[in-house]
């Protein structure tokens, strides 16, 4: 069965920085699409970027210039790079492949 596992999490102070990684099964990583969401506490779970197979990228207006998505298929691990952490960073983050599976999710927490 296809899995995704996340890993990198933790608690970092404001303005630092966190690389979260997501290994995927082998079977789910010959895939178009790869993307992390957030959902950070009481409110939605939303999109913060976006990988295709072709190495084209797509980051949400609220991270962008401070995070990068990336992918190595030869270790089937999609990375999300986090700099300049802010509290408003603090979530749980999932990775996610298109339509159906996701990780189980990694907490952040970015302390002021």
């Amino acid at each position: 069965q296809a899995q995704l596992v996340e890993s990198g999490g933790g608690l970092v102070q404001s303005g630092g920085s966190l690389r979260l990684s997501c290994l995927a099964s082998e079977t789910v990583f010959n895939i178009n699409v790869m993307r992390w969401y957030r959902q950070p506490p009481g409110k939605q779970r939303e999109l913060v970027a976006e990988i295709i197979v072709d190495g084209q990228t797509t980051i949400a207006d609220s991270v962008k210039g401070r995070f990068t998505i990336s992918r190595d298929n030869a270790k089937n691990t999609v990375y999300l790079q986090m700099n300049n952490l802010s509290p408003e960073d603090t979530a749980v983050y999932y990775c996610h492949r298109p339509p159906s599976i996701w990780g189980q999710g990694i907490q952040v927490t970015v302390s002021s």
